[in-house]
């Protein structure tokens, strides 16, 4: 391999266009683009208004070059090099910056690819309608309208706390790096929530129209503790049954109501969630996009308060 011959510095350590583009093995265009945009100033003008660049110079660049291989824009650039050292809080910020950019887009091109995968592998008839559906998403997708949902169906009134606390149990988020079926199944929830109620109005459980501000907290704390334990139990394959799940479960309500945990009121509770409106497949679509292919499927409070309720019912069976 022919050895490169670098030109000697200038016996003054200034060295016109040319000769730092030579020294630096870059074009007299690019030392230009970066000396018009204040990245590498010259030390001085010739008396023929010709740039003079220093010692300095050819460092400078090299870094400049360095960034921007790494793709960091103009701005976090002259960032870096107005801090004057390579290593700095500036050049930090810069890399933690340029990582955040490229895994959003790294996570919009997964999801852009398991979107094509679909409609690729869909059968011709469903081809079509998985399209608009897919279609309807960002890449990557956000939850605004599921987290828009929800708000709209907790109890009025219900506390920020529990009402993050509940989003976060209730909405998934979408895969970093979804198989299609995960894709199809966010892309029905998004289009689950948005389709318009039957009469305008969203149907919600009666206890919602019973409890305040105190009791909604009441509830939806006591569910998400009975949800986890009876999510431990779906994991295992245990059949519903009376246990520490179900009274944790009760309590709940109870608590919510402000009245003691007895038969008589596990039988009224067991006749009045039987009536309550369901949403079946939100759970089921959310059970699909948080379990990766191929796995065992993860338990969601919709599937833990089936649970819940199947153990109730039969409780409450056996002792009529």
């Amino acid at each position: 391999m022919r050895e490169v011959q670098v030109p000697p510095p200038p016996p003054d350590g200034l060295r016109s266009i040319g000769e730092l583009a030579e020294h630096a093995g870059v074009t007299v265009k690019t030392v230009r683009f970066y000396s018009d945009r204040g990245l590498l100033p010259e030390a001085v003008r010739s008396a023929g208004g010709h740039r003079r660049y220093g010692p300095g110079a050819a460092g400078r660049l090299r870094l400049i070059r360095s960034l921007r291989a790494l793709g960091l824009p103009l701005p976090e650039v002259a960032r870096v090099l107005d801090e004057e050292r390579e290593a700095g809080p500036a050049l930090e910020d810069a890399v933690a910056g340029r990582l955040r950019v490229l895994g959003s887009q790294r996570k919009a091109l997964n999801w852009q690819e398991a979107a094509l995968r679909l409609v690729q592998e869909s059968p011709p008839g469903e081809r079509a309608g998985r399209l608009r559906l897919v279609g309807a998403l960002g890449a990557p997708p956000g939850t605004d309208p599921l987290v828009r949902f929800w708000r709209a169906w907790l109890p009025p009134r219900m506390p920020a706390g529990a009402t993050a606390a509940f989003l976060e149990a209730a909405v998934p988020e979408p895969p970093d790096d979804p198989a299609p079926a995960q894709v199809l199944a966010f892309a029905r929830l998004n289009a689950l929530v948005q389709q318009p109620c039957t009469g305008g109005e969203r149907p919600q459980p009666q206890i919602h129209g019973a409890v305040g501000a105190r009791g909604s907290v009441l509830l939806y704390a006591g569910l998400a503790e009975a949800y986890g334990l009876a999510g431990a139990c779906l994991r295992r394959g245990d059949a519903p049954r009376p246990g520490q799940e179900l009274d944790c479960f009760v309590a709940a309500y109870a608590g919510a109501y402000g009245r003691r945990d007895t038969p008589d009121f596990r039988r009224v509770l067991t006749g009045q969630l039987a009536t309550d409106p369901r949403i079946d497949r939100y759970w089921q679509w959310t059970a699909e996009v948080i379990t990766p292919a191929g796995a065992p499927r993860e338990p969601t409070p919709g599937t833990a308060y089936d649970w819940l309720l199947a153990a109730l019912g039969a409780e409450t069976a056996a002792a009529a």
